[in-house]
């Protein structure tokens, strides 16, 4: 990482107006600056460092690893097809013992968040990154050809500038493409509607064979139908229709039981509201839980998530726009960096009209995203990679899990490398009409 103090005088400069306008220290000048440590961020920092560009990690959380570890997740959707860094994750874990097996004895993608957080850390390390937790994008500075070249965080610290050649949105909510003046799409095109957020909670005291049958992965086919109907026996209808429940190892559960309707996930007074409400039913679920008897008359509560667990929120406008076509048709592209697979999974955005999901009627084949879905449209140097990618509402219901958000990040991050290295913009990198994305140039 570059010192400010020492620049050329013409970059010297440029601080300087960056200290005077924004009031903030230019804290570290980079390659790349990675907007969001969660599995898009993560995978995004490890690509690009490890093709030796100087990276910077920026985290709000405590902990990298986003819906994964902050989230308590406790679930990777849409990994088994995958290679490379997501592959990578898989296996450690798996070493390490923080991946479930299920009654059966097979392998599941259920894992434990606690092992996720040091294998990240381990992982980041030793690629050289430098990661900045507990630490908020406020705002992003523009040069006049709308070039993208400050973030401006605040923490401990205080208010703080980030200068880098490339920069990377894996906020999940598009936090910094909005703050870059970035246009961008939200909901349901019709109405603005969002899917629901949700509040996981981590549950002990429950005899594993004895609670198998509720369990996803479990011995029987309809575990939800089956924790549905134990809780309405005690008169509690959860407002999640498929209540979920993970055996994530030992007597260690996750349980998913709870949609948070009518929220606006990109502001602070609808997230806290959402948070105290969902935190307000997963104790009562609890308690109902416990009031049904054996065996689960010593479940505890050990926690909620640190952050409750967003679905959607901004989708950042870029070069291409993924939409329900690109599913429906099975799309292949000249530069793609994801292959999806997973289903149109749309959670009701309308309690009154279901509390589940659906697909809305669109069936899916295996598609792939191109480079230009992430990279934006509006302004220059910015990357985006996860669920705030480019795309419409029903494309996002499908692109948006993690194991899609790993693949995005680890393409999307080699590319930010390369453009830093060689000193261009990321359109400039793969050339108009390319047959090919050549994934391991360095």
């Amino acid at each position: 990482m570059t010192n400010p103090s020492s620049l050329p005088s013409h970059a010297k400069a440029l601080n300087d107006r960056i200290q005077q306008t924004i009031c903030a220290e230019v804290a570290e000048i980079t390659d790349v600056v990675v907007c969001g440590g969660g599995p898009a961020g993560i995978a995004a920092a490890l690509s690009a460092a490890r093709q030796g560009a100087r990276t910077t990690l920026l985290e709000a959380q405590g902990c990298i690893g986003g819906v994964w570890t902050s989230g308590s997740l406790s679930l990777i959707l849409d990994s088994d097809n995958k290679e490379g860094i997501m592959k990578e994750i898989l296996e450690n874990l798996r070493l390490c013992g923080g991946m479930g097996v299920t009654e059966s004895g097979k392998r599941s993608n259920i894992y434990d968040a606690e092992k996720m957080k040091f294998l990240l850390e381990q992982m980041a390390s030793d690629a050289g990154i430098h990661i900045r937790l507990h630490t908020r994008i406020v705002s992003a500075e523009t040069n006049p050809d709308r070039r993208l070249t400050h973030v401006v965080t605040e923490s401990k610290s205080g208010r703080e500038a980030w200068r880098a050649k490339i920069f990377i949105d894996a906020t999940g909510d598009g936090d910094l493409g909005a703050q870059a003046g970035c246009s961008f799409s939200m909901g349901r095109p019709e109405n603005g509607q969002t899917q629901p957020m949700s509040l996981m909670a981590m549950l002990t005291g429950l005899p594993p064979q004895s609670v198998q049958k509720y369990c996803l992965g479990g011995t029987d086919s309809s575990p939800r139908e089956k924790l549905k109907e134990l809780l309405a026996k005690q008169g509690v209808t959860p407002s999640y229709g498929a209540p979920t429940l993970l055996h994530v190892n030992g007597q260690s559960f996750a349980l998913m039981a709870n949609h948070e309707y009518g929220y606006n996930s990109i502001r602070a007074e609808d997230l806290t509201r959402a948070t105290l409400h969902a935190r307000r039913e997963i104790n009562q679920i609890v308690d109902a839980l416990r009031r049904s008897g054996p065996p689960w008359e010593k479940v505890h509560l050990v926690s909620t998530a640190n952050h409750i667990g967003v679905r959607e929120a901004r989708r950042i406008r870029g070069r291409y726009r993924v939409s329900r076509d690109d599913l429906v048709e099975g799309r292949v592209h000249n530069n793609p960096i994801c292959t999806a697979t997973y289903w149109a999974d749309v959670h009701s955005t309308d309690p009154n009209s279901g509390k589940t999901y659906g697909s809305e009627g669109t069936e899916v084949k295996p598609y792939q995203i191109p480079l230009e879905a992430a990279i934006a449209a509006d302004v220059d140097g910015l990357m985006m990679a996860g669920r705030c990618i480019s795309g419409d509402f029903i494309a996002h219901s499908s692109y948006r899990v993690t194991g899609n958000a790993v693949e995005m990040g680890e393409n999307v991050g080699k590319i930010a490398a390369l453009a830093a290295k060689t000193n261009r913009l990321p359109h400039e990198v793969i050339l108009p009409g390319s047959e090919s994305f050549d994934t391991k140039a360095s």
